[in-house]
């Protein structure tokens, strides 16, 4: 069994356009490591994001790109996200970047009523206290997620691994 992301860019007004990557991510993995590829055929990486660690409680993650050069990195802080998942993600260069889910109802709905663990969720990244970007969960048949970028500096790579990373590796 796997998860299957494919990410797609859109348009101003918000339809779904050109595939940009495709990822599988293997169920049950000792050591977690997605890569993200052009398309289904999985013949060129684009990138991808490794455990340095098996144990992955507050595993931290390393993003690169294809010829195996960092793009950045990424970990959960597991102390603060007891109630609400936090984030940490860092591009070389530029700092840390900070991540929550918005909603403390909805992230102690998820996290304690097994059943409820598909509700969606909003995640809000700041950068030195101001909006870095943002990754929405939406509700429906398939999941589907929207981010908006909001700091035009961002490695947009990095952005779409951390977004993958949510679903992966989120209800560990």
């Amino acid at each position: 069994m796997v998860n299957q992301y494919e990410i797609h860019a859109s348009s101003p007004d918000g339809q779904e356009s050109g595939l940009l990557a495709f990822a599988q991510q293997k169920r049950l993995a000792f050591k977690e490591q997605v890569t993200l590829y052009t398309d289904d055929t999985k013949q060129q990486p684009l990138l991808g994001f490794k455990a340095r660690q098996r144990i992955d409680l507050g595993a931290t993650y390393d993003v690169t790109d294809a010829a195996g050069q960092p793009i950045g990195l990424f970990k959960k802080s597991f102390g603060a996200s007891l109630l609400r998942s936090t984030w940490v993600l860092e591009q070389p260069g530029y700092g840390e970047m900070t991540g929550q889910e918005r909603s403390m109802f909805v992230a102690i709905l998820r996290r304690f009523v097994d059943s409820l663990s598909w509700l969606p969720y909003h995640f809000d990244f700041t950068i030195g206290g101001r909006p870095a970007f943002s990754v929405v969960r939406k509700w429906g048949l398939r999941d589907r997620f929207h981010v908006t970028i909001a700091d035009p500096n961002l490695d947009r790579r990095l952005i779409a691994a951390m977004a993958v990373a949510l679903d992966a590796l989120q209800s560990r």
